[in-house]
C-alpha cells in the first residue's frame, strides 16, 4: 500500500522537483529521497499523501537549489538547465507543458529558491497559497508577496514570448536550414538585432564562455559551426567520434521545439530559441555532454 500511494504520485513529485531544479537527475534524487521520507512514515496516519508527498519533495528541492547555486558559482562559463524530450509531471496538460518550457527555466534561475517554489506550485500546479504557505513555512500574505514578486520577475525577463507553437517550430527549421547551409544572411535575417546567445558548455566542449550579443556577432559564430572542419572539432572536444555524421532535426524538447544535433547514438548539441514577434531574441546553445542524457536521439533518415 505505502509504495502503491507513492507510485501513484511518482510523476507528480518529478515535475514539481524537475521545475524547481531545473536538472532531471536531481530531481530524481528528489524524489528517491521523497520515497525514503515517504517509506518511514505509516500512510494511514496522512489524511492527504498528495499535500504530504508534495510538501517534502518541495521542501527537499528547495534545500538542494540552495545547495546547487553555491556549486554553480564555480561552474565553467554560463549555466543552462538541463532538458528533457519526456515531460515530468503532467506534460498531457497544456499550463503543465507550458512551465517546463527551456526559455521559462531559464528565467526561474534568477528568482530565489522560495520565489521559484512557489511560482512553480501557483503558476504549474496551481495550488492555493495557503497550501504553498504550508510547504514554505510561510504565512499566506507573504507567500502571495513571493509570489507576486516571482510573476514581475518572469515577466520582465520575458515580456513578448512568441506562445503559437507552429510559428516557433517554423522559425526553429529555417534557423535550422540557414545554420546547416552555412547562410549567414538568411540566419541573420531571423535575429533580433540585440540577440543575445548564451552557451553551456561546462567547460568539456569548444563554446563560448561569455554571452554573445548582436545579430552580426551571433549570426558570424552560428554560420562557421557548419564548417566541416569545426564540426569535426567539436565532435572531438564532446569526446565522440569526429568522423561520425551530424544529424541535426527539429524536435520536441520540454514540450516545445529546439534544434537537436545528433553524432551516432548520442545528442552532441541542442540549440533553443526564445522567439518573439516573429525574431530570435534568445539562442541558447546546450554542448554540455553532462547535460544530455534526457535526450532522444533522433532517428537516421
Amino acid at each position: 500500500m505505502t509504495t502503491d500511494v507513492f507510485e501513484e504520485h511518482r510523476s507528480l513529485l518529478t515535475g514539481v522537483a524537475y521545475r524547481i531544479l531545473g536538472s532531471a537527475s536531481d530531481a530524481e534524487d528528489v524524489v528517491q529521497e521523497s520515497w525514503l521520507r515517504w517509506s518511514a512514515v505509516d500512510p494511514a496516519a496522512v489524511g492527504d499523501p498528495r499535500a504530504y508527498l508534495v510538501t517534502i519533495a518541495s521542501r527537499l528541492a528547495i534545500d538542494r537549489l540552495r545547495s546547487l547555486r553555491t556549486r554553480r558559482e564555480s561552474y565553467v562559463g554560463d549555466w543552462l538547465p538541463e532538458p528533457v524530450s519526456d515531460v515530468p509531471g503532467g506534460a498531457e496538460h497544456a499550463e503543465l507543458a507550458d512551465s517546463v518550457e527551456f526559455a521559462l527555466l531559464v528565467v526561474l534561475e534568477t528568482l530565489s529558491p522560495l520565489e521559484r517554489a512557489v511560482f512553480v506550485l501557483r503558476e504549474a500546479f496551481q495550488m492555493p497559497y495557503a497550501e504553498i504557505g504550508a510547504v514554505i513555512g510561510r504565512e499566506e500574505a507573504a507567500t502571495r508577496q513571493l509570489a507576486r514578486r516571482a510573476r514581475e520577475h518572469v515577466r520582465a525577463g520575458r515580456p513578448r514570448f512568441e506562445a503559437d507553437r507552429a510559428v516557433r517550430r517554423r522559425i526553429t527549421e529555417r534557423f535550422l536550414s540557414a545554420c546547416v547551409e552555412g547562410d549567414l544572411e538568411g540566419l541573420t535575417g531571423l535575429l533580433a538585432d540585440d540577440v543575445t546567445l548564451v552557451s553551456d558548455s561546462g567547460g568539456r566542449t569548444r563554446a563560448p564562455r561569455r554571452a554573445l550579443e548582436g545579430a552580426a556577432k551571433v549570426g558570424r559564430f552560428l554560420s562557421a559551426l557548419s564548417r566541416p572542419r569545426n564540426a569535426e572539432r567539436f565532435l572531438v572536444s564532446a569526446g565522440l567520434d569526429g568522423g561520425e555524421e551530424l544529424r541535426p532535426v527539429v524536435a520536441e524538447v520540454n514540450g516545445g521545439p529546439a534544434a537537436v544535433v545528433a553524432a551516432g547514438d548520442a545528442v552532441a548539441a541542442l540549440v533553443y530559441l526564445d522567439i518573439a514577434d516573429g525574431r530570435v531574441r534568445h539562442v541558447y546553445l546546450l554542448v554540455n555532454p553532462d547535460k544530455m542524457s534526457r535526450l532522444r536521439s533522433p532517428e537516421p533518415s
